[in-house]
């Protein structure tokens, strides 16, 4: 399994190249190709350009994809914190089909002791006055790293768009078990969030994947374009598999309404994280 960085906490040069390590490897901004002036040596990219595996049936933007980009969870820093998601919320004003980049405005609401907040504005990067989404959310610092930490430097992953790129759940490990439900498998280092708990970034995705199949088993059809999300972090996941229940509800307008609630199997079943998901039929 992998470790709990804040085992590290009195071991300085310890900690410091074990976060190199793990913010180094962590799958979900690198896959994306988002970047975080915070944490990476370089100059400041708050865009994300967009490739076809970003997108759902309808050519329109993954929330997924949008929470990853701005998880806003107070700006904490993982050179400051040892931040932990609580709840993230998004959304969409404009599927965004015709976008080829997005550019994240990120914003500060306050910082506490312990819990911060923050929001973003999510704009096409070449129109900035065009507005795809607005994400809100909270976080937690559940302990404090040694001083005197550095930006790093992190090697991207080259992706190039193509047709045969796979859905981003099959890169993040996911897939839909024989009896049913969609899960992910058990914890490794490129999922795991330095306090080896499993990243925000696999939870979007596992998560608005399974509520996009529940939503078409009612809907009759898969052209569906998410609307809004809320997501509550309630534990942290650390061993796994993961499995995601899903409960639908139609609405009025071609809306159909998804509640998620993933467990971690290997915990207890523990609940982790629950949340609700919109999605608008599109005709």
């Amino acid at each position: 399994m992998p470790l709990d960085i804040r085992e590290l906490t009195g071991q300085p040069d310890a900690y410091a190249a074990e976060l190199r390590r793990r913010w180094g490897g962590l799958l979900s901004y690198r896959y994306i190709g988002r970047s975080y002036a915070q944490l990476d040596l370089g100059p400041v990219d708050n865009t994300v350009t967009l490739r076809r595996d970003m997108r759902n049936a309808t050519g329109g933007l993954l929330l997924a994809v949008l929470g990853i980009a701005s998880p806003e969870g107070g700006h904490m820093s993982d050179l400051e914190a040892v931040p932990n998601p609580v709840i993230h919320s998004c959304q969409i004003l404009d599927p965004g089909r015709d976008a080829g980049r997005i550019e994240i405005v990120s914003e500060e609401l306050k910082r506490g002791r312990q819990m911060g907040y923050s929001r973003s504005k999510i704009v096409d990067a070449d129109q900035p006055a065009r507005v795809l989404a607005l994400t809100e959310g909270q976080g937690i610092s559940i302990g404090t790293p040694p001083d005197g930490l550095q930006r790093m430097a992190v090697e991207p992953i080259e992706v190039t768009d193509s047709p045969g790129l796979p859905p981003l759940w099959r890169v993040f490990g996911g897939h839909r078990r024989a009896d049913g439900p969609w899960a992910l498998p058990e914890l490794a280092d490129e999922v795991a969030s330095p306090d080896a708990a499993l990243h925000i970034g696999s939870q979007f995705v596992i998560l608005e994947t399974a509520a996009l199949d529940t939503a078409a088993s009612i809907a009759g059809t898969d052209a569906l374009q998410g609307v809004s999300s809320h997501v509550m972090f309630v534990a942290r996941g650390k061993v796994g598999p993961f499995r995601v229940e899903g409960e639908p509800f139609s609405g009025a307008d071609g809306t159909v309404a998804v509640r998620v609630v993933m467990h971690d199997e290997g915990a207890d079943d523990r609940v982790t994280t629950v949340g609700s998901y919109l999605f608008r039929a599109e005709v």
